[in-house]
């Protein structure tokens, strides 16, 4: 109260109360009445045992002093842009033979993988490796993932050479590998500032099966556009929609060359090798490892094969080879120079910058926590979208175009033990000889053994069909969202199914908020068991022989638990669950409680009041006339249904254990249904009890709207607080040395004795009835019997929640009570009254 009356006293204050009165703000109106007429608590056990406590509400100066940066804080911030300063001062030995070894064997696939992407994207083969040894040269600066490889990678591919046929239709002016170029800096610089202010989260509104759908999806659509360069077919576009790619492969499959011969043997050895590694991992597991790197080295087996066949069949048709070749590839980075990126290049594409910025997150993120998780550590992802920005903003300058995280080779470094990130940086030494030394091999390699080496590559992207089942088991809509993603990418486009699964999820995401069913409970007591026998609270195992019955006397035993009334929530329906008390309910909200949910929550929570209470004043439609439309009462000649059985509303405990932040729409709503249940219970006053509150902002916003303290139809048009019975929970803080606390513990008869007085004090109003001394009594004797009391050590304890909102519990069970022991006080002085 100090602290309010010193603030109200300043200039600043003064202007705002002025400024308030001249445009009609009523200030008062939000202030809780109990943070003045109550200091220390209503409750003598409080006063005179406890410590006091009393919650102050969040200030806005608060919430913005949480957002201003701190020294510290942009230290921690500089420091945490670059990771490998955490571990480069202990590198070892041993780590970097671990980094060569996975090093190496991942390059051994980048190269030959980073080409056959290269001619997805509808580019020159030089400018895969380019992109590859930039993102793994890079990457290792900014990585919170040791196992991640940046690269080239086949959806993103494809996405690229989508984007620049169509550039070329409508833009013939701009080379294709500038239009890549762009595309990358575009996109990396979208990446880069979501990585730099730290919003990495947003990457998890992308579910997991919008991920899978776009996966399988994209994978089928490559797979089935690499079959004609397979077979050496031409005369139609592999890039149209993947059934119009089907139909024409079957129209044209007679038109199959040589290059089917390079292509499916290429395939079939693929699957054989590693079909014939696993079975011998799992035959001889002392060699597994053997086998392990014998797969990894099949691509560059089969590349290198199908080079010497190509070689030895077109050395001497050099400028007319049986079948497709790559041709010359120019040594070292003949494409380096700055990017073009211009207002104009950059409209030629804008319509795909969203779909590209997805597809570089979701793919490398989804990788990198999947990992993550596998091998032990966690990642950071706006880390790790600045590693991709990083790297694609520079990657251009060397020819490189979009990048991200790699699957297959991702997989593939984690498996040959990699131990930090700066495995990128020897897979980019062997990168950069083979864009110097290996040029004149890569002119006899085969595109249709390129095509073999992508199908297979791609075909683990597909989701297996027990992956898919366990969606099923999970949640049935998302199974029916990940078919209705690959569907509409193999009948449409890859973009297309993207943006489909993505907005379906959001769709079932807000329907399921806005949907959101609350929960009456009832209170249900139970037992801990261990098979047969029933443990104590002090976890003593009482022998049992009979399994379908207890004999239990010691009530100290059980314990109260609070269930669905009506088991919705998969609980045994033989268990009979207790109405918490007649006229109060228990309301649990599910998910959250805001804006979209808040009426849905509270229409069937005023439906079912309504139903299972009776008006208080059942007399208050004296005539017809009175009664209103949509309650017009009987037809003529029919009698008042009899509700005098139901009882009478009293309270209403609202579970918000759920609940995180409220709004102005909840909370205005919260309002009209508190008016409304009002006027159904007058002249009472219905209690609104809240349990579990999570969040000062809440608290802040149930206060301003008057809740938090008692209310009666007098509270109004006076300032006195009406009479109630608070029940606060206390918490031992540990041993006390103070004299009161002694005197206390000697004398808790003087709680008794003073009660009236200090309340008196604390300026509540109170009318005392002729059963206040028993009363008074029976709590003086609970005091003395506490086990708090009973103890040799003399503790100190303090309130957990705030005296000056006693209707904001801890939980349910302190909420229920409260409510019960003012519901029964206020029946007492009813029955006194009519008598």
């Amino acid at each position: 109260m100090a602290r309010n009356t010193a603030s109200s006293n300043s200039a600043p204050a003064k202007v705002g109360h002025v400024l308030a009165k001249v445009l009609g703000i009523k200030l008062d109106e939000s202030t809780n009445p109990l943070d003045d007429t109550v200091t220390r608590g209503e409750s003598l056990y409080s006063v005179n045992e406890a410590e006091p406590y009393v919650e102050h509400e969040p200030t806005v100066t608060e919430w913005i002093r949480g957002f201003v940066p701190t020294r510290r804080g942009v230290g921690h911030y500089l420091y945490g842009l670059f990771p490998f300063i955490r571990w480069i001062g202990r590198y070892n030995l041993q780590w970097f033979i671990g980094d060569f070894v996975a090093g190496v064997t991942v390059a051994a696939v980048v190269v030959p993988q980073s080409m056959a992407y290269a001619k997805l994207a509808e580019l020159p083969v030089q400018y895969g490796l380019y992109s590859s040894f930039m993102g793994v040269l890079i990457y290792w600066f900014f990585a919170t993932s040791k196992d991640i490889t940046i690269g080239p990678v086949a959806v993103m591919s494809t996405l690229v050479g989508d984007i620049v046929l169509r550039v070329n239709e409508n833009y013939p002016q701009f080379e294709g590998h500038d239009v890549a170029s762009a595309v990358a800096i575009i996109a990396g610089a979208i990446v880069l500032f979501i990585g730099l202010i730290r919003c990495g989260w947003i990457v998890d509104f992308i579910p997991l099966t919008s991920i899978s759908a776009f996966m399988t999806g994209s994978a089928i659509n490559i797979a089935v556009g690499q079959v004609p360069t397979l077979m050496g077919i031409k005369g139609f576009s592999t890039r149209a929609p993947t059934y119009e790619v089907v139909i024409n492969i079957l129209k044209h499959l007679g038109r199959t060359k040589l290059d089917a011969a390079i292509g499916l043997t290429a395939l079939v050895m693929l699957y054989i090798i590693r079909f014939a590694c696993s079975y011998s991992a799992k035959k001889f597991p002392a060699r597994s490892k053997l086998f392990f790197f014998l797969a990894t080295l099949r691509t560059a087996f089969v590349i290198l094969l199908y080079v010497m066949i190509s070689w030895l069949v077109n050395r001497n048709h050099r400028s007319n080879p049986k079948f497709s070749i790559f041709g010359k590839v120019p040594r070292g980075f003949k494409n380096a120079k700055v990017p073009v990126v211009n207002t104009e290049i950059i409209k030629s594409f804008a319509s795909d910058i969203p779909v590209a910025v997805i597809i570089l997150l979701i793919e490398h993120i989804a990788i990198a926590k999947s990992f993550g998780r596998v091998n032990n550590y966690t990642i950071d992802p706006s880390q790790e979208m600045v590693a991709i920005g990083v790297t694609n903003l520079l990657g251009p300058f060397l020819g490189g175009y979009p990048a991200t995280g790699s699957f297959s080779r991702t997989a593939i470094k984690s498996k040959a033990g990699v131990r930090t990130p700066f495995a990128g940086v020897i897979t980019a030494i062997v990168v950069l000889l083979a864009i110097y030394a290996l040029p004149a091999v890569f002119f006899y390699i085969p595109n249709a053994a390129l095509s073999g080496v992508i199908i297979h590559a791609v075909g683990d992207l597909i989701t297996p069909p027990n992956t898919v089942y366990r969606f099923w088991l999970v949640s049935p809509i998302d199974m029916i969202i990940f078919f209705a993603g690959v569907f509409v990418t193999i009948f449409s486009s890859i973009e297309n199914g993207i943006y489909t699964t993505i907005c379906v999820s959001a769709a079932v995401l807000l329907f399921r908020l806005v949907k959101a069913q609350g929960r009456f409970l009832g209170h249900v007591r139970i037992h801990s068991v261990v098979g047969d026998h029933v443990i104590s609270p002090e976890n003593h195992i009482l022998e049992n022989s009979n399994r379908h019955s207890f004999e239990i006397e010691d009530d100290t035993n059980v314990r109260s638990i609070f269930l669905p009334i009506e088991h919705n929530d998969g609980s045994n329906p033989e268990i009979q669950i207790k109405q918490p008390y007649p006229g109060i309910f228990i309301y649990r909200f599910s998910e959250g409680f805001n804006y979209p949910n808040a009426n849905h929550y509270l229409d069937y929570l005023v439906s079912k009041i309504f139903k299972e209470t009776r008006r208080t004043n059942f007399r208050s439609f004296t005539r017809l006339g009175d009664r209103p439309w949509n309650d017009p009462g009987p037809r003529r000649g029919q009698s008042e249904p009899d509700r005098s059985h139901l009882p009478t509303l009293k309270a209403v405990i609202l579970d918000f254990s759920s609940v995180n932040n409220i709004d102005i729409t909840s909370t205005q709503t919260l309002v009209d249904i508190r008016n409304q249940l009002d006027r159904w219970a007058t002249p009472d006053v219905v209690q609104w009890h809240f349990a579990s509150i999570n969040n000062r902002w809440t608290k802040r916003a149930l206060i301003s709207a008057g809740f938090g303290y008692p209310t009666s139809p007098e509270a109004s048009k006076s300032s006195s607080i009406p009479r109630w019975r608070p029940i606060f929970s206390v918490a031992d803080i540990g041993l006390s040395q103070s004299a009161t606390v002694t005197e206390n513990v000697q004398q808790p008869q003087l709680e008794g004795e003073s009660i009236f007085k200090m309340e008196n004090e604390l300026g509540i109003s109170r009318t005392a009835t002729p059963t206040e001394a028993n009363n008074t009594n029976l709590e003086t004797k609970t005091i003395g019997d506490s086990k708090v009391y009973q103890t040799r050590e003399r503790h100190k304890i303090a309130v957990v929640q705030g005296l000056n909102v006693p209707l904001f519990h801890v939980d349910l069970t302190s909420a229920l009570r409260t409510a019960i022991a003012n519901a029964e006080e206020l029946e007492e002085e009813k029955s006194i009254f009519e008598s």
